[in-house]
């Protein structure tokens, strides 16, 4: 729905927190489009997001208080001792692509994530495609996790007597944030930091007890690596990088963020490290701790509570469970927000329909492809429920396949980075050096879910784990089908989403005194935010 121009004029002069700059530029597009004949259409809101709520898109996307819970087991299956060294080699790779993300996020700022960067360094085919391998990530990352959420949520209730059934369980975790991503962006980045952080101070708190246990001992077996093999620790490594998965999803914050071109390379960033450290200190502990039990923490399915309980806290297991749940519903919110906004900037770039690509009048929020991204989470996870997969069954399977879109954008991403950087004039032999590194890094996640015939350090998986790359193989070629169908029916339309993000030539956004002129989206006028240049969008 359009709003009148005066109207729009009147809400953007009275908007708490513009600058004067700000209103002067939103006064100066408004008349232009008065002026063209194009009403202004309704669009993600500006300047919302603080730092800290930016940071709490991406930490919720890593979930990080699950992993300890879910994959340690599976990691200290094949690293052992080294598991710790596992997550350490995970994080230092993953701040290479890191690094080779924020030549992008740096210098320019959308809400379409990867998709965009890729654009901007490789192409608009590439680029599709690879924000194409991003949704399949993010969707499948959402359905894992409201698996998980219905999973925790039916062992809290079976305490109190109740066994709800697991559809309906489905349909509040995926409407809950559906209702949180539709109603506010700061309400969403706020609760995902509440419950993140409740789930993360469970977490850490059993970690410090179990510590305190063994009087903060040095175990020097873990120190030494003792009884580890370099094969055991790189097959470690890979499912470290499944457990970052998500990391980047704060990159889909550009339009909303403050201060975009700061706040969200900080927040790429620090998300890794912050993520790392919790990964690398409860693989130290509850090894330690494990090592005292009797029990092997390589078959036990729920390692936390089992820890919580033999130390006489059941209490604290509890809330562990409890703040895991949370993060789950956290992480399912994040990977909704995520989806969403990918699909609203491809919608208006003309790759998606373009009623996905419409904002909310008051609320700024992509609300049509959010419903879509919450629709297609609780569909897709109850026809796989009801085709007879347990929901634990489902988590696994959807997490096991979440990884080839991640990997892929990340992996492109790596590539692109210099080529972008050459484009602007400002490429070195340092950031050659770092694509090189990230995108190689890459490849070793690949082997381990692929597989080599013959290897006995990435065998190929069994049945029907072996199937899962041929799903996302399938979903990546209706993707290209899709691409080459835009291509046949409208020659112009990939060039024109080259020139939407920014490709041709154009210099990256100076400083807030040299920003140029507000750009426009399909038909109407975009207010740019002063510290940038946001994408020209005339299809």
């Amino acid at each position: 729905m359009f709003e009148p121009i005066e109207a729009a004029q009147r809400k953007n002069d009275s908007a708490p927190g513009l600058s004067q700059y700000q209103k002067d530029k939103a006064r100066m597009a408004l008349k232009t489009a008065l002026e063209d004949g194009r009403p202004p259409v309704a669009s993600l809101r500006t300047d919302c997001l603080s730092y800290v709520e930016v940071l709490a898109q991406s930490v919720s996307v890593i979930a990080p208080s699950t992993v300890p819970a879910a994959i340690l087991g599976l990691i200290y299956a094949s690293a052992g001792n080294a598991s710790w060294l596992s997550f350490l080699i995970g994080m230092l790779g993953l701040v290479l692509v890191s690094y080779n993300i924020n030549q992008f996020a740096r210098r320019s700022a959308s809400a379409g994530s990867l998709y965009s960067y890729i654009v901007k360094g490789l192409g608009p085919t590439a680029g599709v495609l690879g924000g194409w391998a991003l949704l399949f990530g993010y969707m499948l990352t959402g359905m894992s996790t409201l698996c998980g959420f219905s999973v925790i949520a039916r062992e809290l209730l079976a305490g109190f007597g109740f066994a709800p059934p697991v559809i309906s369980l489905y349909a509040i975790g995926a409407g809950g944030a559906f209702l949180f991503a539709y109603r506010d962006a700061q309400l969403s980045a706020r609760a995902m930091l509440v419950f993140e952080c409740a789930a993360l101070a469970a977490v850490l708190a059993l970690g410090v007890i179990v510590w305190r246990n063994h009087a903060f001992a040095i175990d020097v077996s873990q120190v030494k690596l003792e009884g580890a093999t370099p094969g055991g620790i790189l097959t470690g490594v890979v499912l470290v990088v499944f457990g970052f998965s998500g990391f980047e999803s704060s990159t889909a914050l550009g339009e909303e963020a403050r201060d975009p071109l700061r706040s969200i390379p900080r927040s790429v960033v620090q998300s890794v490290v912050v993520a790392g450290l919790v990964f690398i200190f409860m693989a130290y502990v509850v090894i330690l701790g494990f090592k005292s039990m009797g029990a092997s923490l390589a078959t036990t399915e729920a390692p936390l509570s089992y820890l919580a309980t033999e130390l006489n806290w059941p209490r604290l297991g509890a809330f562990i469970n409890i703040g895991i749940l949370l993060s789950f519903f956290s992480c399912t919110l994040a990977s909704v927000s995520s989806t969403a906004r990918i699909v609203y900037s491809m919608a208006r770039h003309g790759i998606m329909h373009e009623a996905l690509g419409a904002a909310h009048d008051r609320n700024e929020t992509p609300h049509i492809a959010a419903a879509f991204a919450a629709l297609a989470t609780f569909l897709v996870a109850t026809l796989v429920y009801l085709l007879g997969a347990s929901p634990f069954e489902s988590q696994g399977r959807f997490g096991s396949l979440c990884s080839f879109g991640f990997l892929t954008a990340y992996f492109l991403i790596s590539v692109a980075a210099p080529f972008y950087l050459r484009k602007i004039g400002e490429l070195d032999r340092w950031s050659v050096a770092i694509s090189i590194l990230g995108a190689g890094f890459m490849v070793l996640p690949f082997l381990g879910v692929i597989g080599v015939a013959g290897s006995e350090l990435f065998p190929p998986p069994h049945y029907p784990d072996n199937l899962l790359v041929w799903v996302f193989v399938a979903y990546m070629a209706a993707g290209a089908l899709w691409l080459v169908t835009l291509r046949t029916r409208n020659p112009k339309k990939l060039p024109a989403v080259s020139q939407a993000n920014g490709v041709g030539g154009r210099r990256p956004a100076q400083p807030a005194q040299q920003a140029e002129a507000p750009s426009t989206t399909t038909g109407a006028v975009e207010i740019t935010h002063p510290s940038i240049v946001k994408e020209e969008i005339e299809l």
